[in-house]
């Protein structure tokens, strides 16, 4: 449990991290945080405000989709909104080309690393991730169908409002799928078998 903590923890604030770097790329956020930076241009806060909240909306959703939370689903919301803000604050914005791809490039392969560490610890998953999987098991859909309705209508949304949609929205879409499957075969922490356990016991 310890490094299971620890992993979740380091995870959701490393995404924090790779939120920040895309942004300050100015070449494209990640599909929610286009809406999130749309709905700081129309109604004002913050990137990890509007994150936050909107996690907190995504989660109230789960209700009628009889999704159960964890550990991890509740500091997700809270701790990356933190830690994007605070990132932000530090962060200066990418200047010539060659750096704001630089920042860009960072930016996805950390959120995969990120991605794979809180998912790893195996301590509930992210609200919106829990939406996806709940619309999947009422509806029957595929994984992938669900996924892209759900991540289009969030870029529209948040591209409608002034959001940045870019290069690196594509990017992201693209490679974030296999570079996740790539660092979760290395992090995820091993869970015990149950039949592994009662062997034990039993010998």
């Amino acid at each position: 449990m310890p490094r299971r903590l620890a992993q979740l923890y380091a995870g959701l604030v490393l995404f924090g991290v790779s939120m920040a770097l895309l942004v300050r790329s100015r070449l494209g956020n990640m599909p929610w945080d286009v809406l999130h930076q749309g709905l700081v241009r129309q109604v004002g806060g913050t990137i990890g405000q509007w994150s936050i909240a909107v996690g907190v909306l995504v989660l109230l959703a789960w209700i009628p989709l009889r999704e159960r939370p964890g550990l991890g689903t509740v500091s997700n919301v809270v701790l990356i909104g933190a830690s994007v803000d605070a990132t932000l604050a530090l962060l200066p914005v990418a200047g010539p080309m060659p750096a704001r791809v630089a920042f860009m490039a960072a930016g996805i392969v950390l959120n995969a690393i990120a991605t794979a560490l809180y998912v790893g610890a195996h301590l509930g998953p992210g609200p919106r991730d829990g939406l996806m999987t709940g619309f999947v098991r009422r509806t029957g859909a595929s994984v992938r169908l669900v996924k892209t309705l759900i991540e289009v209508t969030v870029v529209l949304a948040g591209w409608a409002m002034g959001g940045t949609l870019g290069v690196g929205t594509a990017v992201f879409v693209l490679t974030i799928g296999p570079l996740v499957q790539v660092f979760l075969h290395r992090l995820a922490v091993p869970r015990p078998e149950p039949v592994a356990v009662l062997d034990t016991v039993a010998g």
